[in-house]
């Protein structure tokens, strides 16, 4: 079974902690576009019980890829940790077909610019969303290994934010209408 394990930090300048990065001798993998597409059925029961089925456009230079994504319930865990099923897919409007074929509607659409690198056996997410601001995603093979980039980076006093960015929006949302 394959398993997600991250720590999600809200950071003020995702500038400065990219100028770490580098000084450590971080690689720097690639500067991304993403779009993910969430999708639920009817009746909601993806997202009420903590899961997420994801399609996720994502463009490199002029490279575009799509990905399928399945993301269950959170784990117990000092970070978040939960099964991840990711298969590549050839093209987006097919596989759209496809889950409503199956039932499941486009229920959330998230736009974010990602800046990836690799750092002590983790990968070291810079992403910047619209309204949300900067986030660091460090996904690593165990909690030993993210805790210990965290320290490197000097992030270890930020809370881990277990929230999905989706949640963080609908959030933002709600408090925006009241």
């Amino acid at each position: 079974m394959c398993y997600e394990i991250e720590a999600k930090l809200k950071v003020d300048s995702l500038a400065e902690v990219g100028r770490k990065l580098a000084e450590f001798g971080a690689e720097f993998l690639a500067e991304q576009l993403q779009s993910d597409f969430l999708f639920d059925d009817a009746n909601a029961a993806l997202t009420t019980t903590d899961r997420c089925l994801r399609l996720r456009r994502q463009s490199v230079g002029g490279d575009e890829r799509f990905f399928l994504t399945y993301k269950g319930a959170k784990e117990e865990s000092n970070f978040k940790k939960r099964q991840e099923i990711e298969i590549q897919v050839a093209e987006g409007d097919s596989t759209q077909k496809l889950l409503s074929a199956l039932g499941y509607g486009k229920v959330m659409v998230i736009e974010k610019k990602r800046m990836l690198w690799k750092f002590g056996g983790c990968s070291v997410a810079l992403d910047e969303l619209p309204f949300l601001g900067g986030f660091v995603e460090i996904e690593g093979p165990d909690d030993e290994s993210i805790t210990e980039v965290q320290d490197k980076l000097g992030l270890d006093d930020l809370p881990h934010i277990p929230k999905s960015y989706a949640q963080l929006i609908k959030e933002q949302r709600t408090s925006n209408n009241a």
